[in-house]
């Protein structure tokens, strides 16, 4: 965690869940206390249309030239954002409107106290890895993302099995038959992950998750390995009936995946920078996430 640069924050990108029913009110009330401080407010447009302004971007993408995004919601609004926030390096201040939040940093109620604090430059800027998704088709990217939590293959219809291969910086690891597969960042660990019996990482570090869904062999465990290699995944021929096996990117963007694809994950060059401002530790967030120590 580095302490704040301490340059001005004279544009601010903000994003909001609509759907709670204090999420309009809240998010038309920080629009115009930014604004009575000078800061300039540009919204994503289901945000601007919900509170019936007309300063808006395309839906969940930040503008490159924004000195800070306000993600309101849960760590699933938090997620999409952070796809166009990521190679800009824009940090985010997540306002938690969901559950758990594990990325969200502060409470509705804490807000306005929290930004001020931001405002004055009382805060530090935490770093946390981001994988480098490529999607690969007969050889020629189809896609790259920034992706947050993990990259999951999976059956649709979970019933049946698929073999998938694995390889790390070009050996081979091992060839799975299992539901499918997800390779997670350190804060991915506690996502889809941590469900399928992969361990905790500390976000802190710089490592990759490889963690089988419900394998078909008990000999099978989920595997850490560090941050600077490269994974790729394939599937097997009889594994593709009528596009049954899919790429899914932290939980929100998919495609079909055959026998003709290949995931290749590394650490993508920039990494997510999120604004704290309360001092948790991650320990402590583990804690009240999950109940840690309580009967």
């Amino acid at each position: 965690m580095s302490p704040a640069e301490g340059r001005p924050i004279r544009r601010v990108a903000v994003v909001a869940k609509i759907g709670p029913p204090e999420g309009a009110r809240i998010t038309a009330e920080l629009a115009d206390w930014l604004s009575e401080r000078g800061i300039e407010v540009v919204f994503d447009s289901d945000t601007a249309r919900a509170i019936d302004r007309s300063e808006y971007e395309t839906r969940n993408r930040v503008p490159a030239d924004v000195d800070l995004a306000i993600v309101a919601g849960g760590d699933g609004t938090l997620l999409s954002v952070a796809r166009s926030a990521t190679p800009h390096e824009i940090p985010i201040l997540g306002v938690n409107f969901g559950s758990l939040g594990f990325l969200t940093e502060l409470q509705p109620d804490e807000l306005f106290d929290g930004l001020e604090e931001v405002l004055a430059g009382n805060y530090s800027i935490e770093e946390r890895q981001t994988l480098r998704v490529q999607f690969l088709r007969d050889g020629q990217e189809q896609r790259e993302y920034a992706v947050l939590n993990d990259a999951v293959i999976t059956k649709s219809a979970l019933a049946r099995m698929v073999t998938i291969s694995v390889r790390v910086d070009g050996a081979h690891v091992t060839t799975y038959t299992s539901d499918g597969l997800i390779v997670a960042s350190p804060t991915g660990s506690t996502a889809y992950s941590l469900s399928a019996g992969g361990p905790i990482l500390d976000p802190r570090m710089r490592a990759f998750v490889i963690a089988p869904i419900c394998p078909h062999s008990m000999s099978y465990r989920p595997l850490v390995v560090p941050g600077g290699v490269s994974i790729e995944v394939t599937i097997h021929d009889d594994d593709q009936e009528d596009d049954e096996v899919y790429l899914t990117l932290d939980g929100q963007i998919g495609y079909p995946f055959s026998s003709a694809d290949r995931l290749v994950v590394d650490t993508h060059p920039h990494p997510l920078r999120l604004v704290r401002v309360n001092g948790l530790s991650f320990f402590e967030v583990l804690r009240r996430k999950l109940r840690w120590g309580e009967r």
